[in-house]
């Protein structure tokens, strides 16, 4: 049967490879986004019953993050919505060892609505789409807690979860962690990604305060931030973040893209290829 199904940020790193997949598979997806129409603008909660109007289930990403102030709130009011919708499934994206992200699950949890609970840990693709992109086209990467090990997990597994939670029922009040098969520290993530670029890209080690001062003076937007100083001192030195789980070949039957995968697909791309002087 085909469902019709809403996936929010239907334009980042999870809810574009979401949408891809269902679409590819003959479901009808609407993209939740400011740019689509009908529009869905977390800012503008009337907007949410039409984009929910005639959708079966809701894919759940909320931006930038679920331990942002706000998110708890947001994610209420958008299960009240999706009640008042029929909305028959939701899957919530989650981050692995945000206690504030566990918050909103519980929210999901006791709406009264069927749902699965994706959190995964640190995306690979943070390193080719998000914020530690520009720093390795220049050739420099300067970052705090450079020796934590993290099992980087890529987008297109926790899409593929994502699709599977949504579409059988046999994964309603699961709560999946999803990770990579290995762990890596940011150092060896750098240098990985210089081999493959056959680049030269200096590592250095800073404190957090340095990184975050930096940002700053970059004017990055204030809740980017707060948003990165909470992951960088709450997220990634949590113990619990530095385990791996096999929740990934539990949903798909497979083991995880491993990161040097991630990293010989991403770099025929040209992604990395160092900025022109």
């Amino acid at each position: 049967m085909k469902e019709q199904i809403l996936v929010l940020g239907g334009k980042g790193k999870t809810g574009r490879r979401v949408a891809e997949q269902l679409s590819k598979l003959g479901h009808h997806v609407r993209i939740g986004s400011r740019s689509e129409t009908p529009v869905f603008d977390w800012d503008q909660p009337e907007t949410w019953p039409i984009a929910m109007e005639g959708m079966d289930k809701i894919y759940i990403t909320f931006q930038p993050d679920l331990a942002v102030p706000g998110a708890f709130e947001a994610i209420k009011s958008l299960l009240e919505a999706a009640k008042q919708q029929n909305i028959k499934k939701v899957v919530l994206l989650s981050g692995k060892g945000e206690t504030e992200a566990e918050r909103c699950e519980q929210l999901v949890i006791e709406s009264g609505i069927p749902h699965t609970i994706v959190r995964a840990s640190w995306f690979s693709q943070n390193f080719s789409e998000s914020f530690f992109l520009d720093p390795i086209k220049g050739g420099f990467v300067a970052l705090p807690h450079a020796d934590v090990e993290v099992p980087y997990i890529d987008a297109e597994d926790i899409a593929a979860v994502v699709v599977e939670a949504l579409l059988n029922s046999e994964h309603d009040g699961e709560i999946y962690e999803l990770t990579g098969p290995r762990l890596l520290t940011f150092r060896e993530v750098i240098h990985e990604i210089a081999e493959a670029t056959n680049r030269e890209i200096a590592f250095e080690a800073i404190s957090l305060e340095a990184y975050i001062q930096a940002l700053k003076q970059h004017d990055v937007p204030a809740d980017y931030v707060w948003l990165i100083d909470y992951l960088f001192s709450h997220v990634l030195t949590n113990p619990n973040n530095q385990l791996i789980t096999h929740d990934v070949e539990k949903v798909l039957g497979r083991k995880p893209i491993d990161f040097s995968d991630f990293v010989k697909s991403t770099v025929v791309t040209g992604v990395w290829d160092g900025v022109e002087q």
